[in-house]
């Protein structure tokens, strides 16, 4: 799957960020670039080979290629190419392009633009591993197709038109990573192009990304915004235009500059995952930004002959955690923030990890090159020697002193850990002993309403019973110019309503960083997992809202449970209502008990409110989005003054 494709694939990673972020990473932003050392650019210009090279082996080393030929995965990739020989490049009109400036669309351009892309790493790797020249006429055209566009910027990401209309030349995901596919593709094929279409090639990478990237880092045009943000736009960006400038750039001392700032403003990514490793954009956007980082990471360790490791620095190995420790059970992980319900941890990314820093993982000690070919760039990093390939096999490894320090999920070496507490972020993974009777897990949700990709959901819960999350925090809706402007939480999926958090007194959590989970006791033994929050900050627009805390008790005894039990307190009555979330169904079994049910997963939610009368009530939440849930209310009939409501979550043994 290509970088553009993947984009297209909920359960890899979501699409772009759009409209409201391009004020804030894809454009310009106003300060100058930190002063690159000059001493330290001179330092990597000596690590540095004379002449420019790409990873992987150009195709003029035919025993390298010869190898590779007979790996299934590249024996597809010819396949597919032969099939693009027959097909026309799909059309891109201006006009397609300028949808988004009138309606908000994103998917219409990005689908053909994604298709178009995608021909890419087909034609150029059947080309290296042939060498036959057949390939070549369709790769030409393609350069042509791009020389041909007005910007590289994809609509969502130029909503004044500045790009498309000649006025801007900014850099973003979708231009950092055709300028690194198409640098990488000069490095294989070489002189194999046309003189004229390489010569093509390498003025369009260097005009759209190479000049106005240099220009940023030297201070001579204000600095780019993703450049100092720290979310995926800073390690997918720099992993670009660094990939792309260690190819194209000749002389030691420019590719030096690239190297250098690679290493300042990379440090701004990592600085975006709390201490702990928490990921709050999601394990989608963890495949895309942390997989990214791991890219750049091996591209300048590869070019600096290994003086320079960014994935070596103590503070990538927490986030490079994250993909294993938020899996609950059977690899299923919460959809917390604009995430898939059917999220998996990129395997090539856990591999790199893996083998690298000797985590001891079962199960991610070998690489299915089928996961890597979708990319040239990254096809070449990992289908060829690398710093994880070269290691040797991670074999079981002690982690860390206690749980906190040790990757668990779905098959660790040392077994799959009892739970996962990410206590910065307030994020708590809890999961039945091996072996035992248990039949769930579950994960907790503390936070606050200002993460990356933020939803209103603090307090969120999901409950995985099997391989299903039976109740569960639906994730992200589709990508349009709403999702990214002042009116995102209008959304049902992305504000409070789409979760399984109260609300109160006709009111939902407010956005911003002040509403936030203060954790008030966190205790964990091998029966159960207790933590307690005060939940009350989200609602500060409730004038008389005294008290509101959330307590969850997961229990490994027996079959296993969950309860979830809200304590608030009023200066004076105010509805209460809370409520649970599935793409299953649900039906009544008594007047305080219903069952719900996804496949062959079911779970008993038995209501206990101290005696006051309540009513359910279900409805289907529907929103432009791949996940349609339906949220079963649960709500007080009558305003309180107090309320202790109680949710009984047990599974049902089929």
């Amino acid at each position: 799957m290509t970088d553009f494709e993947s984009l297209r694939h909920p359960a890899v990673v979501l699409p772009l960020a759009a409209l409201l972020m391009l004020a804030t990473f894809a454009v310009e932003a106003r300060g100058a670039a930190d002063a690159l050392d000059p001493a330290r650019v001179k330092a990597v210009a000596a690590m540095l080979p004379e002449k420019p090279a790409g990873s992987g082996r150009p195709i003029s080393d035919r025993e390298a290629w010869a190898r590779l030929a007979a790996e299934p995965a590249f024996k597809a990739l010819v396949a597919r190419a032969e099939e693009i020989l027959s097909e026309p490049l799909p059309e891109q009109p201006d006009d397609l392009y300028l949808e988004y400036s009138r309606n908000g669309n994103r998917s219409h351009y990005q689908n053909v633009a994604f298709a178009r892309r995608g021909r890419l790493t087909p034609l150029v790797i059947a080309e290296c591993i042939e060498h036959k020249g057949r390939f070549i006429p369709r790769i030409v055209e393609f350069i042509d197709a791009l020389a041909m566009e007005r910007t590289w910027v994809l609509p969502a990401h130029d909503g004044g038109l500045a790009n498309f209309n000649g006025k801007a030349i900014e850099i973003d995901l979708f231009s950092s990573a055709v300028g690194w596919h198409l640098a990488t593709t000069d490095w294989l094929l070489g002189d194999q192009l046309p003189p004229a279409a390489r010569a093509k090639l390498r003025d369009n990478v260097r005009r759209r990304i190479l000049d106005p990237y240099r220009a940023a880092i030297t201070g001579s045009r204000p600095v780019i915004g993703w450049m100092k943000t720290t979310n995926n736009w800073n390690a997918v960006c720099l992993a670009g235009v660094t990939g792309a400038g260690l190819v194209e750039l000749e002389s030691r001392e420019d590719r030096a500059l690239f190297v250098v700032a690679a290493e300042t403003y990379s440090r701004n990514f990592l600085a975006g995952f709390t201490p702990d490793g928490y990921c709050s954009e999601g394990l989608g956007y963890w495949n895309y930004g942390f997989g990214h980082f791991v890219m750049l990471a091996e591209t300048v360790r590869q070019a600096t002959g290994g003086r320079v490791d960014l994935l070596g620095l103590p503070e990538a190995k927490p986030p490079a955690l994250f993909g294993t420790r938020i899996q609950i059970v059977s690899g299923v992980a919460p959809a917390f923030a604009d995430c898939s319900v059917s999220a998996k941890p990129a395997p090539e990314t856990v591999w790199f990890v893996n083998r690298r820093l000797g985590l001891g993982l079962a199960g991610y000690d070998t690489l299915d090159l089928r996961s890597v070919v979708g990319s040239v760039s990254e096809a070449m990093l990992y289908a060829f020697p690398n710093a994880a390939s070269m290691a040797p096999p991670s074999g079981p490894a002690a982690l860390g002193s206690g749980e906190a320090g040790r990757t668990a999920g779905s098959g660790g070496a040392t077994g799959p850990v009892l739970r996962d507490w990410f206590d910065t972020a307030g994020i708590l993974v809890c999961r039945p002993a091996p072996g035992s009777a248990c039949l769930m897990g579950a994960a907790l949700k503390g936070g606050h309403n200002a993460e990356h990709h933020n939803h209103n959901d603090v307090g969120s819960y999901v409950v995985v019973v099997g391989d299903r999350p039976v109740l569960l925090d639906p994730g992200a809706e589709t990508y349009t110019a709403r999702t990214f402007s002042a009116k995102r939480y209008e959304s049902k999926l992305l504000n409070s309503f789409g979760h399984p958090v109260p609300v109160i007194a006709g009111q939902l959590q407010k956005e911003g960083r002040k509403s936030e989970a203060k954790i008030l006791r966190a205790d964990f033994t091998d029966a159960a997992d207790t933590l307690v929050m005060d939940i009350r900050s989200p609602y500060a627009a409730v004038a008389d809202l005294v008290k509101l805390e959330r307590t969850f008790v997961y229990s490994r005894q027996g079959a296993g449970g969950l309860t979830v039990t809200d304590r608030v307190e009023f200066k004076s009555p105010q509805t209460f209502g809370t409520a649970v979330l599935t793409l299953g169904s649900w039906k009544p079994l008594d007047a305080r008990t219903f069952q719900v049910t996804d496949g062959k997963s079911s779970v008993r939610v038995e209501i206990d409110t101290g005696g006051a009368e309540f009513k359910i009530q279900d409805e289907p939440i529907i929103e432009n989005a791949p996940c349609k849930p339906t949220r079963i209310g649960i709500n007080l009939t009558k305003p309180v003054a107090a309320a202790t409501v109680t949710l009984k979550i047990t599974p049902v043994k089929p």
